[in-house]
């Protein structure tokens, strides 16, 4: 039985983030998971995943705005990972509404698919409320496509209800879900 090991990313190593992003784009959900095409990303310069890196790295330091978790599997390869992120209230979202109070915010969660049903998506969601609610931050929130079933019963099983709100995006009806920390 194969152990994981769930850490904050390291600014180094960006090119293991490249290429889990990359593996991420390629898989058959990623039209309803991800905002960002594979070619998208394939065609960003080291830089950008540098500083990818460094800004939800565990070097970031308490002031960070974000945090990044892999799972590495008891052979060293990178399966999935998740990203928290903290919304401070009176700024824009991505839709460019006003956050009304400060939260937290998950996204880019992924695990390539021979670890689904594991348990890993679990430990990597626990690792992401953890950062948020070092941060003292009490709830946090998610968006998932209307279509995403499989992902919709993932986060619902780590405690995340629907909102009732939603909105039209880029890949079609998303589904906000959120959940107290």
């Amino acid at each position: 039985m194969t152990e994981y090991t769930i850490r904050p990313i390291r600014a180094h190593e960006w090119r293991e983030i490249r290429a889990l992003r990359l593996t991420a784009l390629k898989d058959e959900s990623a039209p309803l998971a991800f905002v960002e095409s594979y070619e998208e990303a394939a065609t960003q310069p080291d830089e950008f995943w540098q500083a990818r890196a460094q800004g939800s790295s565990d070097a970031a330091g308490p002031q960070a705005g974000a945090c990044q978790f892999v799972a590495v599997a008891d052979n060293g390869m990178w399966v999935g990972t998740s990203v928290a992120l903290i919304e401070k209230a009176g700024e824009q979202d991505f839709e460019g509404k006003t956050i009304e109070r400060s939260g937290g915010h998950v996204v880019g969660v992924f695990l390539q698919p021979e670890h689904r049903g594991k348990g890993v998506i679990g430990s990597l969601l626990d690792a992401s409320l953890d950062w948020l609610r070092q941060r003292k931050l009490t709830g946090v929130r998610l968006y998932v496509h209307a279509d995403n079933i499989r992902a919709r019963r993932a986060y619902e099983k780590a405690g995340f209800t629907a909102t009732g709100e939603s909105f039209h995006g880029s890949l079609g009806p998303e589904i906000e879900m959120a959940r107290v920390l």
